[in-house]
């Protein structure tokens, strides 16, 4: 009698996400994990025909924020339009536990400053049914998702919590306040925490304008986190570094990029050892330092070397920035005098305004309020005048040709003049893109380095953040793509490489031993793809979060079939509705 299954995908072109060479085969799948990978002789209650298809395990996005929208909603999108089917939270030391009810509104300023969350849609959103971290996985494990999600304790969280006004002022943790860091971190990895993570960015700051507490940390406060992880026996310590950071620039220029980024990689060597865990620190080739990726490359293989450590950079395969809207955050003319009194317009009218000879005139004449915009508002503005057309379908690449510059030098024009056209179009639905970092190449040869260095994982894609004004979350498709597929030449990556970066490497990294590889006894999360089809499709904006509050979404076209933990999470593009993850607890902790 033949065996039955709970599905067999049957003939599939199988990249396991192990780096080896793809292979044709049939999948067996029973009780929410693969049974067998060959010629399976028995039948499935689901069949699917795979025949020209890849087969790749679920993708894993190490980088994500969606730490509000798990308490109040089951859908991790654009992630999962994506190929992901485990998001890890708590990212850039930032989310909402601990906290202790006194402390609510500090971390919301924080969420709402850093990763460009409304406070309406938190305070509408967030239910606030915990106050310790165990407390708040506990929350999670009782929810439902269509993808897994793993959690990083967040270090702004723990700081107000051990410190409270004081995080924010003095800046100075006391001895008894390093004591109480290193328990916490230790208590919420043995609650299942992913690990730990921070910030060392000084623009991070909250909507208040005031830095963010958990960047004031110094090495003696890094450390206690460190030893929290050694207490708890796991985890792994994630970082934003001081090297991407614009404020960077002048410290960097005394110093020289090789020392600086020795210096750097000498905390994360410290920090590392002392907690015995890996570690994991953002890198991007910055506009405003170009070539500093190359040092902290070379510098990371050096100290692991040597130290033994396992110190892995998160790169990105594509630049990283803005998309610029005028239904979005941010846009060249939104702190100029005229559209400031007809903002609040529905999308229509403000259009059919700014079409207007006489008012296109006057806002074109005038200078952005550099008081309204603040700082960062202006930083915005100067951002938004430097872009490149998206076009539809979207292309990341930086050709000359479809910059900004380029279009206003062929017709004479300002730029100014070129971004107010190119906003108009599709009805004032039209994106472009202003990138800062990932820039130093036309045909981003940079990524493709950072991306081939044997210690480098894939994140950053910041999905759930910046709902205004970044739609990154759709880089896996971008990374089967443009690396796997269409790119030429030298620089392009191997398909069971780009599968790899987005699947076991990330695993791994992050101690998840049941996915991320396509074998038997593994998780059956997994995509089926028609690789000569995928692509990803426009930005958009939709009004879907609480307090009907606005973000950018990205869906993507080419894949055939997400499966999570057994079941079908979204056919031909489209979900189907069903939420069979959960909370993911770390299970190596003592």
């Amino acid at each position: 009698m033949s065996e039955s299954f709970d599905a067999v995908i049957r003939n599939g072109t199988v990249v396991d996400g192990s780096g080896s060479e793809a292979y044709t085969a049939d999948i067996a799948i029973s009780g929410g994990v693969i049974h067998s990978i060959g010629k399976v002789e028995g039948t499935g209650r689901t069949e699917v025909d795979a025949t020209g298809k890849i087969v790749t395990p679920g993708f894993i996005d190490v980088h994500t924020h969606y730490d509000g929208h798990v308490t109040w909603g089951d859908t991790l999108r654009p992630s999962t339009h994506h190929g992901v089917t485990t998001v890890v939270i708590g990212n850039c030391g930032l989310g909402f536990a601990p906290c202790k009810p006194s402390q609510r509104d500090m971390l919301v300023t924080l969420m709402e400053g850093i990763e460009d969350i409304p406070r309406d849609v938190m305070t509408a959103g967030l239910p606030w049914k915990w106050e310790t971290f165990p407390e708040f996985m506990d929350f999670l494990s009782s929810r439902s998702f269509d993808a897994d999600v793993a959690v990083l304790v967040p270090h702004a969280a723990i700081r107000v919590y051990v410190m409270g006004e004081r995080a924010t002022s003095d800046g100075i943790a006391t001895p008894e306040d390093l004591e109480q860091m290193t328990a916490l971190v230790a208590e919420a990895v043995r609650a299942g925490a992913i690990g730990v993570a921070t910030s060392r960015h000084y623009l991070d700051c909250g909507s208040d304008g005031k830095q963010a507490p958990h960047v004031k940390a110094n090495r003696e406060e890094l450390l206690a986190l460190a030893r929290g992880l050694k207490l708890a026996n796991g985890g792994i310590f994630q970082v934003i570094p001081r090297m991407v950071d614009f404020l960077a620039q002048e410290e960097i220029g005394k110093l020289g990029q090789e020392q600086f980024v020795k210096e750097e990689l000498d905390l994360f060597r410290e920090i590392s050892e002392v907690s015995g865990r890996p570690l994991t620190y953002s890198l991007m080739d910055s506009s405003w330092v170009p070539g500093l990726y190359a040092h902290a490359l070379r510098e990371t293989q050096r100290v692991n070397d040597e130290h033994g450590t396992r110190i892995k950079p998160q790169v990105f395969p594509r630049p990283i920035g803005m998309l610029i809207g005028l239904d979005l955050s941010v846009h060249p003319f939104k702190f100029h005098p005229s559209y400031m009194q007809i903002k609040d317009l529905p999308l229509a009218e403000r259009v059919a305004i700014m079409r207007d000879p006489e008012f296109r005139k006057k806002l074109l004449s005038e200078e952005p309020d550099n008081e309204v915009a603040g700082p960062l508002g202006m930083v915005h503005v100067h951002l938004s005048q430097q872009g490149f057309q998206l076009g539809n379908p979207p292309r990341y690449t930086l050709e000359p040709e479809r910059s900004m510059r380029f279009e206003a030098e062929r017709r004479g024009v300002s730029n100014f003049e070129v971004a107010l056209d190119w906003l108009l179009e599709m009805d004032g639905r039209n994106l472009y893109a202003a990138p800062g970092g990932n820039v130093g190449s036309p045909t981003l040869d940079d990524c493709g380095v950072m991306l081939k260095d044997p210690n480098a994982i894939v994140g950053l894609g910041d999905g759930g953040a910046h709902s205004g004004f970044v739609s990154d979350a759709s880089f896996p498709t971008t990374l089967l793509g443009y690396w796997a597929r269409d790119r030429k030449g030298e620089g392009k990556i191997s398909l069971p490489l780009a599968v790899n970066l987005l699947s076991y490497r990330n695993a791994e990294a992050f101690g998840m031993a049941d996915r991320g590889l396509l074998a038997p006894g593994m998780r059956a999360d997994l995509n089926i793809i028609d690789f000569a089809r995928l692509d990803t499709c426009l930005p958009e904006t939709i009004w879907d979060l609480p307090a009907n509050e606005r973000r950018v979404t990205q869906h993507a076209q080419g894949y055939v079939a997400t499966m999570l933990r057994g079941e079908f999470t979204s056919l031909s593009d489209q979900s189907t509705g069903a939420t069979p993850g959960g909370l993911v607890r770390y299970k190596n902790a003592a």
